[in-house]
């Protein structure tokens, strides 16, 4: 196969801003896609996991294809979230550095439309949309798709509910002699009876290391823990990661928020994001994680679509996914650009035995992940403790001699032996906690 762009007909301006980019080396998707959506006619199914670059395999042919002689919209990219929308807006526009007559425009749901609207009556080129707010802006009469030949259904595993419900309406404003390009890093069969119905019948399946999870560089692991000690355990891992980004994912939203309460409460560097905070909230959250302000995302599923950050390393698991798509996209947020990721699930003893599926379904190998020791977990606890006193902030309300008696009871002591007894005490506190006898819960009548 190739191993240059060029070499796959993308012209020079493409090529120079890619390569600035660092896209030196095509991946296999790229490779496989890149020449037919160029040079073919018909329809095109790509099958790659998350994380394999298949945001280049179409957006570097659309912006080659683009006539710029005409002001139409001429592709139309169909995501399932804004943040994912955005996403992709943010890459075409630096594969088209050098071309400044191509013009794109973003209209994802989650923000005001008339900015949208206003922003549609200047000519554009390519339009990336949530299926939603597309809906919106058609039955506004506010966008024109007459004249559109291309449209892209990116990431259409996680959109198929959307897409059902209303993509008849988008396909009726379109040509019907455009090309349909999907993308997908999933087949189920809902993905089979939407290319039957909107596909053209001779449309051409290619994909790209099907057998394995995104890359070969993502680590997959497991650990068995107790439902008392789970938080404790994240805790203790969370701890050996300090300093490296990762996102942890829950089932559902109410979840999400209790451990980032915990995590936040054990001064651990995160952030929620779920689909019920408002927008400007997650893009916030988002913000901060990118710009490396936290270090760790708690999120729901649907949330982290759009979460490109190449320097996440690890992944975990907090709640075995249901299906086994899901756990495709979740490991597929480490390990990006060529760098190794860990892929944890954190699993009772009962979910063991679903691991086996996991494997034979989706062609990985998980190894078991050291579970730390109890002396291991409470050393990590008081180190806890140590940074949360480091971090409080002083109490101004306490009156200076209240402090004053404080300070002689300690004044004795070194620095020193003044940790050694705090640290005692502390030791001692979490032992007496461990002690007591747990609570049976109440029977009702």
């Amino acid at each position: 196969m190739s191993n240059q762009f060029a070499d796959l007909g993308i012209s020079t301006p493409l090529v120079k801003a890619i390569t600035a980019l660092k896209f030196v080396i095509p991946t296999e998707i790229q490779q496989k896609t890149i020449p037919l959506l160029l040079s073919n006619a018909t329809d095109i199914v790509g099958l790659a996991k998350t994380g394999t670059g298949k945001t280049a395999a179409f957006g570097l042919p659309l912006l080659q294809l683009i006539d710029t002689n005409s002001t139409a919209i001429q592709a139309l990219i169909l995501v399932p979230t804004r943040e994912l929308g955005y996403q992709i807006f943010s890459n075409l526009e630096a594969f088209a550095k050098y071309l400044p007559e191509v013009s794109i425009a973003a209209t994802c749901g989650g923000i005001p439309i008339k900015p949208q609207i206003e922003r549609l009556t200047s000519p554009t080129h390519i339009v990336v949309a949530t299926p939603g707010r597309l809906i919106d802006l058609i039955q506004r009469k506010a966008i024109n798709l007459k004249e559109t030949q291309f449209l892209v259904l990116d990431e259409a595993d996680e959109m198929i509910t959307i897409l059902n419900e209303g993509l008849d309406e988008i396909i009726a404003e379109l040509p019907k002699n455009r090309r349909t390009f999907l993308f997908s890093a999933t087949m189920p069969g809902s993905i089979k009876q939407l290319i039957q119905n909107y596909l053209n019948k001779n449309s051409i399946q290619v994909s790209a290391d099907m057998q394995t999870v995104g890359n070969q560089e993502i680590d997959h692991q497991y650990i068995v823990v107790d439902p008392i000690e789970k938080l404790n355990v994240l805790m203790h891992f969370l701890t050996s990661k300090e300093g490296e980004r990762g996102i942890i994912f829950c089932k559902t939203k109410a979840a999400v928020n209790k451990l980032a309460k915990n995590l936040a409460i054990n001064k651990f560097s995160s952030g929620a994001l779920h689909g019920s905070l408002s927008q400007g909230i997650r893009d916030r959250i988002m913000e901060q994680f990118r710009e490396g302000y936290i270090h760790i995302l708690v999120a729901t599923d649907l949330a982290a679509r759009g979460i490109d950050v190449a320097a996440i390393s690890y992944v975990v698991n907090y709640h075995l996914p249901d299906v086994y798509e899901v756990y495709v996209h979740r490991s597929g947020r480490t390990a990006r650009a060529g760098a190794k990721g860990l892929s944890l699930t954190v699993l009772q003893q009962e979910e063991v035995v679903e691991i086996a599926d996991f494997e034979k379904e989706l062609g990985i190998k998980f190894t078991k992940f050291k579970k730390p020791t109890s002396e291991n977990i409470e050393e990590n606890n008081v180190l806890l403790w140590a940074k949360q006193i480091f971090k409080t902030k002083p109490n101004q309300d306490v009156s200076a001699d209240f402090k004053n008696k404080i300070k002689t009871v300690f004044h004795h002591l070194t620095k020193d032996e003044l940790i050694e007894k705090l640290l005692t005490n502390q030791m001692l506190q979490n032992k007496v906690e461990k002690e007591k006898p747990i609570k049976a819960p109440r029977r009702s009548n």
